[in-house]
């Protein structure tokens, strides 16, 4: 298996590729993002990896995950770095539409403003989350950079899969 060929193969593609301005791709990004709320957010360090399904908000251009814990804080304690998947499901190669996100994590401390600002955009009264039997953990996705994966490109004549650096 020549594994260095199979891992360039995108790299040398996209060296070829038509690209959509940042303004342009940031927009259909978001739009992809905003239709969807939930990622497979996957963590990792050393030989320890996990991919965890969950629900996602997006706002201010981070992505903002409410969890009652698990071993992906386990990988987090040791490695900020993380990648989300976001995508549609298959129905053909003509109608793919997925991203990755690359970024950065960072734990939200439970009732400062800036936890209490998501739980108010996500219309969670705080009542409500200081009864629960745990404390909600809150996790910050800074990107960094996304990859978009999206069929409909080619109908405007560009590729179809897209990049923004952050």
């Amino acid at each position: 298996m020549d594994y260095q060929k199979a891992a360039t193969y995108w790299i040398e593609k996209d060296e070829k590729g038509v690209h959509m301005d940042p303004e342009m791709i940031l927009s259909k990004m978001e739009t992809f993002i905003l239709a969807h709320n939930t990622c497979a957010l996957a963590t990792g360090c050393g030989d320890f990896v996990r991919c965890t399904p969950i629900e996602y908000n997006y706002k201010d251009r981070k992505f903002w995950l409410l969890s009652e814990g698990g071993l992906k804080f386990h990988a987090l304690e040791n490695n900020k770095n993380v990648c989300l998947a976001i995508f549609d499901s298959f129905a053909g190669f003509g109608q793919l539409g997925g991203m990755q996100v690359s970024g950065i994590a960072e734990i939200v401390e439970p009732w400062t403003d800036e936890y209490l600002d998501l739980l108010a955009f996500r219309k969670i009264p705080v009542e409500n989350m200081k009864r629960l039997p745990t404390t909600m953990y809150m996790i910050k996705i800074t990107p960094v950079r996304i990859d978009f994966l999206c069929s409909e490109f080619q109908k405007s004549g560009f590729d179809i899969r897209q990049h923004l650096y952050f």
